[in-house]
């Protein structure tokens, strides 16, 4: 089995800054592609940034220049570092990890973290 732990969500005004941090743990052999998802209340959930295993990123247009993803391999953690956040960024911020373990290779989610930026 394996564990994605969200944390660093929380309340901040436009213009601020927050760091996601979501650890994997359980039987892992290889962590493939990792990613940050949001889905606000009424929406689906999208794509926000994902980061291969050599680092290649890919980030939805809305956060380019203002968010960055990164991945500590040897801690099985990836990161987004967001800046300039906007009201429009509020959601619920979910990590995804694409898991080789020692019986499959499969997606799996965190619980979620709720960002909330007021105006």
């Amino acid at each position: 089995q394996v564990q994605l732990v969200e944390s660093g969500g929380g309340l901040v005004q436009a213009g601020g800054s927050l760091r996601l941090s979501c650890a994997a743990s359980g039987s892992i052999l290889v962590i493939n592609a990792m990613g940050w998802y949001r889905q606000a209340p009424g929406k689906q959930r999208e794509l926000v940034a994902a980061i291969l295993s050599g680092g290649r990123t890919n980030y939805q247009d809305s956060v380019k220049g203002r968010f960055t993803i990164s991945r500590d391999n040897g801690k099985k953690t990836v990161y987004l570092q967001m800046n300039s956040l906007k009201p429009e960024d509020t959601s619920v911020y979910y990590c995804n990890a694409d898991v080789q373990s020692f019986v499959d290779t499969r997606q799996y989610w965190g619980q979620g973290t709720q960002v909330t930026v007021s105006s």
